[in-house]
C-alpha cells in the first residue's frame, strides 16, 4: 500500500442524552499495509464537553493480559490506543492506552523529528481526569477512554491529529491502525501519519455540555 493521505474524522457532539455507540464507527487496519486485520476493530469518537470519548470494539480470541499497574508497559500485551497532538504543541503528543484489565497508561511524548530514535517519553506526565472503562466477553473486549482535553493544553478546535491503535498478542501478534503507518516492524510512532479531527462548533458546545452517565 503507498502511503496517501491520512485520514479524517468528524467527531461528532454528544448531548447529554445521547450515546457514543450510536454513533457510526470506522474501523482499524493492519499497521503495516492497510489491509483488513484478523481480528476487526471499530472505533468510535465523541465529545462530551470538553472530554474525548473514545470507544474501541474488537473481535478477540484469546486476551493477553496481566499488567495491572498505573504506567506499566501495556503495549507488550494486549492494548487498545489513542495518540493525540492538539494544535499548539508542534512536535509534542499524547499517549493514551487501556489493557483487558482497565490498567492505563498516559505519557506526554517530545518528537520534534517525528522519529523513534530521537523522541522523548515522560511517563511520569499524569492527564488529570482521564479515565477507562472496560467490558469484555466471549470473542470480544470493548473499552471506553474518556480524555480531558485541557490538560493537553488546548480545547477542542481546529488543526488536531490522533491515531488509534490496537495491539494483540498471540502466536502472531496484530497490529491495527486508524491510519496505517506503513512501518515495518510496526512502529505506531510516526506522527506523519497522523490522522486530522473535526470538532465543528465544539468550543461552545464544551461550555454548555454536562456529561452522561453512559456511553
Amino acid at each position: 500500500m503507498k502511503a496517501g493521505a491520512p485520514p479524517e474524522l468528524a467527531v461528532p457532539l454528544l448531548s447529554p442524552t445521547s450515546r457514543l455507540v450510536e454513533t457510526t464507527p470506522v474501523a482499524l487496519r493492519r499497521s503495516n499495509d492497510g489491509g483488513p486485520p484478523r481480528l476487526p476493530t471499530a472505533v468510535r469518537a465523541g465529545l462530551r464537553g470538553a472530554v474525548l470519548c473514545v470507544r474501541f470494539d474488537g473481535r478477540d480470541d484469546g486476551r493477553v493480559a496481566t499488567l495491572r499497574g498505573r504506567d506499566a508497559p501495556l503495549w507488550q500485551e494486549d492494548v487498545f490506543e489513542v495518540f493525540l497532538a492538539p494544535p499548539v504543541s508542534a512536535g509534542v503528543y499524547y499517549e493514551f492506552e487501556v489493557n483487558p484489565l482497565g490498567a492505563l497508561f498516559d505519557a506526554r511524548v517530545e518528537s520534534p523529528e517525528g522519529r523513534r530514535e530521537s523522541m522523548r517519553v515522560d511517563v511520569g506526565w499524569n492527564c488529570a481526569g482521564f479515565s477507562a472503562r472496560v467490558r469484555t466477553r466471549p470473542g470480544l473486549w470493548s473499552a471506553l477512554l474518556r480524555i480531558p482535553l485541557a490538560p493537553l493544553g488546548a480545547e477542542a478546535s481546529a488543526g488536531w491529529r490522533a491515531n488509534f491503535y490496537r495491539v494483540d498478542r498471540g502466536t502472531t501478534d496484530e497490529y491495527s491502525a486508524w491510519s496505517p503507518t506503513l512501518a515495518d516492524p510496526p512502529d505506531f510512532h510516526r506522527p506523519d501519519r497522523f490522522g486530522f479531527l473535526h470538532f465543528d462548533g465544539a468550543a461552545e458546545e464544551a461550555r454548555v455540555s454536562s456529561p452522561s452517565t453512559g456511553e
